[in-house]
């Protein structure tokens, strides 16, 4: 099987404050090439650049120097409303991603509709509902039977669930991940990531996954890179991402000098 760059960074520099006593640079002749399917995991402390990383892909930040393709598409100057339609994205809040005022049936039909041109018709037809229904229903959480129900009635973990449904619902070019189960709590992040591991392997999504935890980023997907100060400073995957241990990964943490946070230490 021929392998097909999905995301290519070439050589991105992102600084913020240049010239400033505040001036912090984020990406520093950062590249990374992201095959189709591929499974990333994103681990590194504070500062590392992760977040940067996400935002530069999704076209939030304006590159200083280099280049962002996206399934061969040179996207580097396009908006980040126009990305929007190649990208699913689900944040660390669970407040983010989803319109509370309006049903989960509406928000769904919001995701589902994404990048068609919109027409005057109203409502959800019988026949999407169904298959809302369906798709709810796979996550366990009873939701099939509260398509109506306002979405800021959520928890948080029900929330969250729903945004992920709501960024895979049309299969993305690129599933980005940033912390999205960090503000959950264990049982209800361990449901929710075994949802993303299942949706990713069934549509073969091509996945970046931010996390501070490094058991999750050791289990979950097919290759982990860990970041320092704007750069890669570790790549692996294979047998060899298979047989790595949580005190490797310190141990990388320690030889590159990198500071560790204690959400890391205690993920």
């Amino acid at each position: 099987m021929n392998e097909r760059p999905m995301l290519v960074l070439e050589n991105i520099t992102k600084v913020f404050n240049r010239g400033s006593v505040n001036e912090k640079i984020a990406l520093k002749d950062f590249s990374l090439t992201v095959q189709e399917g591929d499974f990333i995991t994103v681990i590194g402390g504070n500062g590392a650049g992760k977040s940067t990383l996400m935002n530069v892909v999704c076209g939030t930040y304006p590159v200083d120097s280099g280049k962002v393709l996206l399934g061969g598409r040179d996207v580097t100057r396009l908006p980040e409303y126009r990305r929007a339609k190649y990208l699913g994205r689900v944040f660390q809040d669970p407040m983010m991603g989803t319109a509370p005022d309006m049903e989960i049936q509406e928000n769904l039909a919001l995701a589902y509709r994404r990048g068609k041109v919109r027409s005057l018709m109203p409502g959800i037809r019988k026949s999407e509902k169904a298959f809302y229904a369906e798709q709810l229903a796979r996550l366990g959480l009873g939701l099939e039977e509260r398509m109506s129900a306002k979405v800021g009635l959520l928890s948080g973990g029900q929330r969250q669930s729903l945004t992920l449904l709501m960024a895979t619902l049309k299969k993305p070019d690129l599933l980005l991940l940033d912390e999205h189960t960090a503000a959950l709590d264990p049982k209800t992040a361990a449901k929710v990531l075994s949802f993303t591991e299942e949706i990713a392997a069934e549509h073969g999504l091509t996945t970046i996954m931010i996390t501070h935890n490094m058991m999750d980023a050791i289990r979950c997907g097919s290759r982990l890179i860990m970041m320092q100060e704007g750069r890669i400073i570790y790549d692996v995957s294979g047998e060899e991402k298979r047989k790595l241990r949580v005190e490797d990964l310190l141990e990388r943490f320690r030889a590159s000098s990198g500071e560790l946070d204690d959400r890391m230490i205690l993920g």
